[in-house]
């Protein structure tokens, strides 16, 4: 028999050990999508579990999540996945990516331990969260946020490149209730860089809710109407990590707020970790008082 925890959300997706280059140098961070969101859900006060595979030597990266009460249930492979990011210029959506290692991809058993009514999917490369592993989660009667980097990048010679007609994509996209995409990844499997578009087209997918983020904002599709707000953030330095920030604060937004009051708390705390490297490591007072100063709200 399998103890179940019951939390509030659950990330799953591989930690990444990031070097990223840019006019101010090259750099290792520690990173992943699961990294990130937790801890901008932990800032919510929440019930917050992490699941993760990573090489051994790599588990102390994950020591601010335990510290923000995070549970990590991290499973370890012979390799971390390791990444490249370029930025060429201050454009965070212009950023050329590599890969010099992948962990193991996850598998149905890695969840059975951990039951949460929001999961929030972070894979960074196809082939990472298998469509089994969608369907195990589903079967626990959650809510599923999916981020698209995760299905439709590829690697090809040591580079991430980008592939619209990932298998089994109308089956994966049938099991996500919110499903998250950047304007790069939005052009991919629409063809236009209109994010309003670009939701139209992909609500023919039949998913509830859309997360579409640009340099500029966050765009959200939501109960038939759209909602928008600005990224705000006094410097760019921590810009690695905003989408995956912006996706876990709108599903954590969302367990209290609606649509349009989510889409701005998204923005904002999104808005405070891209000035810091690293996942946002600030408070809920923060992120309101930061509503007040720079949304005029």
């Amino acid at each position: 028999m399998i103890y179940t925890e019951q939390f509030d959300i659950a990330f799953l997706g591989q930690y990444t050990k990031d070097r990223i280059v840019d006019k101010n140098g090259s750099r290792i961070v520690n990173g992943g999508a699961y990294y990130y969101g937790a801890a901008a859900a932990a800032a919510m006060g929440l019930k917050v579990a992490a699941i993760t595979r990573l090489a051994e030597e790599d588990f102390p990266s994950f020591s601010p999540l335990i510290e923000r009460g995070v549970r990590v249930k991290a499973i370890a492979t012979p390799k971390s996945t390791c990444l490249r990011l370029f930025y060429p210029s201050n454009n965070p959506d212009e950023r050329i990516l590599s890969v010099t290692s992948i962990a193991q991809p996850f598998e149905p058993s890695d969840i059975e331990s951990v039951s949460a009514p929001i999961w929030s999917i972070g894979a960074s490369i196809r082939g990472e969260v298998s469509l089994e592993v969608l369907k195990a989660i589903k079967a626990k009667n959650a809510r599923i946020g999916l981020d698209a980097q995760g299905f439709v990048r590829v690697v090809r010679d040591g580079q991430l490149a980008y592939d619209s007609d990932w298998p089994e994509k109308r089956e994966v996209l049938s099991l996500v209730d919110v499903f998250k995409a950047d304007v790069v990844e939005a052009e991919i499997l629409t063809g236009t860089r209109d994010l309003y578009e670009a939701a139209r087209i992909l609500a023919r997918f039949d998913v509830p809710e859309f997360v579409l983020t640009h340099g500029g904002g966050v765009v959200v599709y939501a109960e038939g109407s759209f909602f928008e707000a600005p990224f705000l953030p006094k410097t760019m330095e921590g810009r690695s990590g905003r989408g995956d920030t912006c996706l876990s604060s709108y599903l954590s937004a969302r367990i209290f707020m609606p649509p349009k009051a989510a889409t701005l708390w998204a923005a904002a705390l999104t808005s405070l970790k891209m000035e810091t490297l690293g996942p946002f490591l600030g408070t809920r007072d923060d992120v309101e008082q930061a509503i007040r100063e720079r949304y005029s709200i």
